[in-house]
């Protein structure tokens, strides 16, 4: 590590509360890879509705890792922990993280890291490993979604919607989704979705039932918690699969019991930063094998809404907090 600086750059959250808590530093200590990391020197750091939580104090990291914010980073590798055997010094990785992707150097666990995909640059690939883990873990190993569901994923002009709009249709499947203008939802069109409700002026529950011709949802996808719980199970299909990946409209729900059972609906849900290294791996192999070869491909395709260089990493959350983007916001060093 003879050339790679004591100290770096990094965005610290100075206090709890508003984007300008975000403060670059350019003294904070550079990270040195344990047993099975690898350090990046970042190029560039997704930013996700995750950060917002952390800032305001809502989404501590996991014990022993970075309190620096920033849950996916891509750059190049410079240095390799103990008994790191799938990386070497110059390889190009994306790679999802407990914290820390707000800086100019990263750890990340070797097995967690995957290669840039060929034809990608380090920008877009930034913007890949938070949305294609947990849609792929959440989509497809907990709702099981298969080829002629119906999928409905809330909030689809979302970076994790843009997302599952596209691996859905990839994998077969018919795509219902809600945006909050004209604008994004033919945005989530043009990506593939068959249907789009603005949910402002129109009933995602009433047209669930008319494009389903009365049968109703396999799976959802759901972001919103709140008074959409009830309306999604209404919403859901006999044996439908509903899963819960934030709670943007309030964690306390109250449902209607009787359907739940009626129907056999599952309702589930996960989060992605608490869960271990060894699971987490096992969903990079998945999509090594089975997402992968689609970016590559150009059947999903990373819609990026704009890029903020990191001193201006409270700006790229104000823009988040607007909800006016259409796919990944990214910080550029």
């Amino acid at each position: 590590m003879s050339q790679i600086p004591n100290t770096m750059t990094a965005v610290e959250i100075m206090g709890k509360g508003g984007p300008e808590v975000l403060v670059a530093s350019s003294s904070v200590a550079t990270p040195t890879p344990g047993e099975g990391q690898v350090l990046i020197r970042v190029v560039a750091a997704g930013v996700n509705r995750p950060d917002i939580q952390q800032r305001i104090g809502a989404y501590p990291p996991p014990p022993g890792h970075s309190k620096l914010p920033g849950l996916e980073v891509a750059g190049h590798v410079v240095a390799v922990g103990p008994n790191v055997t799938r990386w070497k010094n110059g390889d190009a990785v994306a790679a999802l993280v407990n914290g820390g992707g707000y800086a100019s150097y990263c750890l990340a666990e070797d097995a967690v890291a995957l290669s840039v995909p060929k034809g990608l640059d380090l920008v877009h690939a930034a913007a890949l490993p938070e949305t294609i883990f947990t849609v792929w873990n959440n989509v497809f190993e907990r709702g099981g979604l298969k080829a002629g569901d119906w999928f409905l994923v809330h909030g689809g002009s979302s970076g994790i919607g843009t997302t599952a709009i596209q691996l859905a249709k990839a994998f077969g499947a018919r795509v219902l989704t809600t945006a909050g203008s004209d604008e994004k939802c033919n945005a989530c069109l043009d990506l593939g979705a068959d249907r789009a409700v603005n949910y402002k002026t129109e009933d995602f529950v009433a047209i669930a039932k008319e494009v389903t011709g009365g049968k109703g949802i396999n799976v959802t996808l759901d972001m919103v918690g709140g008074e959409y719980t009830d309306r999604n199970i209404i919403a859901a299909a006999d044996d439908g699969r509903i899963v819960q990946i934030a709670t943007l409209g309030g964690p306390e729900v109250k449902i209607n019991i009787g359907r739940l059972m009626v129907k056999r609906v599952t309702l589930t849900g996960s989060t992605l930063r608490p869960r271990t290294r060894e699971i987490k791996a096992g969903f990079a192999r998945a999509i090594e094998a089975k997402v992968w070869p689609l970016v590559e491909a150009g059947k999903i395709k990373v819609v990026l809404d704009s890029t903020f260089p990191l001193a201006q990493a409270s700006d790229a959350h104000r823009r988040m907090e607007t909800s006016a983007h259409v796919g990944k916001i990214v910080l550029t060093l």
